[in-house]
């Protein structure tokens, strides 16, 4: 309780400090105050949380489910054969050196400016992190519990979903508690770049009209339904994932 209390005097000496800085400043299409952030929010309440908002978790539901696939799908290949690891484990880990900024135009001019070219943006950037929190966990299986069932007759497969499963399951947890986030960027990222709706294109909209509270409204927007939905996944592994410390 002490703790939670130093964190919202922490967070709330901030908000009070972010207030006095952007007021002395008073160039409020640079930097504007939390108020007027609020303010713009429930001014364009309507379109921001019934147009962009659902537009953006679309996209973001989308390319997140689709690198949930692929990484469990990339990882368990990895894991099960490990000639495959030397092959794919680069491509991998190159992938993550591209630009996303300078390739995205090109997934706008393969799939168009429809919501296909954001969600590969999303997935580009998400699937790494669950690749490799999950092939680590995979990995993780200690090996007297290898033994242990191999003593039994447990074959490579029964090993694999009796031990390797259950040990990776909060490896992969937290691959999704980093993942939200990163797919949330990615989707306003493929929005700023070339969309007609969705969060990351209401900012760049407002950028051009030098609203700041505009540009920062849908960011403040964004951070909230992140740590939302990263509470919710954390609430999640305390009750059903709870013998991460048992393995």
């Amino acid at each position: 309780m002490k703790n939670k209390i130093i964190i919202l005097l922490i967070n709330c000496s901030l908000l009070v400090l972010w207030q006095i800085l952007a007021t002395v400043i008073n160039a409020p299409y640079i930097l504007p105050t939390p108020t007027q952030i609020l303010y713009k929010i429930w001014e364009l309440r309507v379109p921001l949380f019934t147009v962009h908002l659902p537009y953006t978790l679309l996209i973001t539901s989308l390319g997140l489910g689709i690198s949930v696939i692929l990484g469990i799908f990339l990882s368990v290949i990895m894991d099960l054969f490990p000639s495959c690891k030397k092959i794919l484990y680069p491509i991998i880990v190159s992938s993550q050196t591209i630009p996303t900024i300078a390739i995205a135009p090109l997934f706008i001019l393969w799939f168009g400016y429809g919501i296909w070219s954001k969600v590969v943006v999303t997935v580009l950037i998400t699937f790494f992190a669950i690749v490799i929190n999950v092939y680590d966990g995979l990995q993780s299986a200690k090996e007297d519990m290898k033994e242990l069932l191999i003593s039994f007759g447990a074959t490579k497969m029964q090993i694999f979903f009796i031990l390797k499963v259950k040990t990776a399951l909060p490896y992969f947890i937290s691959s999704i508690k980093m993942a939200i986030p990163i797919s949330i960027i990615g989707a306003a990222i493929g929005e700023w770049l070339g969309s007609q709706m969705g969060l990351g294109y209401f900012s760049k909209r407002m950028m051009t009209q030098l609203d700041g509270a505009g540009v920062f409204a849908p960011i403040v927007i964004l951070s909230v339904l992140a740590m939302f939905l990263v509470f919710l996944v954390d609430r999640f592994e305390q009750k059903f994932i709870n013998w991460r410390d048992k393995i």
